[in-house]
């Protein structure tokens, strides 16, 4: 079986080249899949694996829009709709320089197996552009918006394809959208979620994914009998996912001591209560500032600017209890992950989208620590999406307590389900074979029920 995923593994490369996000995420979950396809050999036999990585449609348009200056401009937009087994396609848009296809097939690939694990019926998909709305106008946002909505609204629907917003794509960005979008089909539908609470959004939608990582490593600290509270805690990023992940590691009676944005970390023994927060808050969502700022603001922090010359992060590189990495994708290399180690950290839990490279993940792993990997650990925010989906089709609105208690229980079922997987199949303790197997067995056995399509 090993040497069928060696082939496997060989084989997508070859026929994706160029695509290193794509390669690694397919990696880290064909790799855990070896004693499921020894024990289900339907799963070979129909080519089940083979046709999870292929996209089922990857849609690429240009998006040509105009500046407050009057000069035209020219992006990349992107949906690549991965696989629909159990639900209409579900995954954000993400607006920023770096996305390209290769990153947006990873990220699709993984929202697959995300959204099998929430218990709700949503397939998985991601899109985008190299569009990057920082420094931009609110009418030039608006306007490269409709663009992209223009061509996008051919391919979505609330019972086809229902975005969401991701990196550069908040509250501004998704009411633009869905405006272009309502004018041009002449429908008012959920066909987009993160929407404004005032025209079918839902409470706690931009809590959801920082809350439900808390959750989940609640519940794994739950297993050797020990919890947040008291815990010291490295928080990496500072936008929404970080932001919510502090607020709850807060209330729940832990302590953060640190964050980060593109220009380099900040590091407060005192810790970044309630008050501090607030100020970051208003610092990063409404002003729009830098991380550094917090330095000059508050006397006991520290700030320091990330050389990547050095080859390792210094926020991983801080004695703390727990690790939850928030920014991006693969921001904790093998010399990080050593680093956390070296200093004794009990737990990390993903926030980010596969923040570990791999080599990291292997370490933590090895170490026997508790590792809550991504596509379990921050399904907190495509599941209050989910749940948005519901209350858009069912006409009604749900109260916050509601809303937080049914994004507890979906976490505390995605940790139950990667717990269990993991010890059916010979690895315990392990939540990343877990969260891998329990999330794509649920995807084959609907496409074995659904037959060759």
């Amino acid at each position: 079986m090993h040497h069928f995923i060696d082939e496997f593994l060989s084989q997508v490369q070859a026929n994706n080249p160029g695509e290193p996000e794509f390669h690694q995420a397919v990696h880290e979950v064909a790799t855990s899949l070896v004693p499921v396809l020894e024990r289900h050999p339907e799963y070979r036999a129909a080519k089940i694996l083979e046709r999870m990585v292929e996209p089922e449609r990857t849609i690429m348009f240009r998006v040509p829009w105009q500046d407050d200056q009057g000069e035209i401009h020219v992006q990349k937009g992107y949906r690549v709709q991965f696989n629909s087994a159990i639900g209409p396609y579900k995954g954000g848009l993400r607006f920023h320089p770096s996305v390209n296809l290769s990153i947006l097939k990873f990220l699709g690939f993984e929202q697959t197996f995300k959204n099998s694990l929430t218990t709700l019926p949503m397939g998985g998909g991601k899109g985008g552009s190299n569009f990057s709305p920082k420094g931009r106008s609110d009418h030039e946002v608006m306007r490269f918006c409709q663009s992209f909505m223009t061509e996008l609204q051919r391919y979505i629907g609330p019972n086809t394809d229902v975005p969401a917003g991701d990196i550069g794509v908040g509250g501004r960005e998704i009411g633009y959208l869905f405006g272009q979008y309502k004018r041009l089909r002449n429908e008012f539908s959920g066909v987009l979620t993160g929407k404004g609470l005032g025209w079918g959004g839902s409470l706690i939608r931009t809590e959801a994914t920082g809350y439900g990582a808390v959750y989940f490593a609640e519940e794994m600290l739950s297993t050797q009998g020990d919890s947040i509270e008291g815990k010291l805690c490295a928080v990496s990023g500072s936008g929404n996912v970080a932001q919510y992940t502090a607020e709850k590691i807060n209330q729940l009676g832990g302590k953060v001591v640190t964050l980060s944005d593109s220009g380099g970390m900040i590091h407060d023994p005192a810790g970044i209560d309630a008050e501090k927060l607030a100020w970051v808050m208003d610092l990063k969502n409404g002003r729009r500032g830098r991380i550094s700022e917090y330095a000059d603001q508050f006397r006991d922090a520290t700030f320091e600017k990330y050389d990547a010359s050095r080859g390792f992060n210094p926020l991983w590189d801080i004695d703390v209890d727990c690790a939850f990495p928030c920014a991006t994708q693969n921001e904790i290399n093998a010399k990080d992950a050593a680093n956390l180690l070296k200093n004794n950290v009990g737990m990390v839990t993903e926030g980010a989208n596969m923040p570990s490279v791999p080599d990291a993940a292997d370490l933590f792993t090895e170490a026997a620590i508790l590792y809550g990997p991504s596509k379990a650990a921050n399904a907190g925010g495509v599941a209050v999406s989910g749940l948005e989906m519901s209350q858009n089709s069912m006409r009604i609105s749900w109260s916050r307590d509601e809303l937080d208690k049914r994004l507890h229980d979906i976490m505390i079922d995605i940790h139950g389900a990667c717990r269990d997987a993991s010890e059916e199949y010979g690895t315990p303790g392990n939540y990343a074979n877990g969260a891998n197997i329990a999330g794509f067995k649920k995807v084959a056995d609907s496409m074995l029920a659904q037959g060759l399509v």
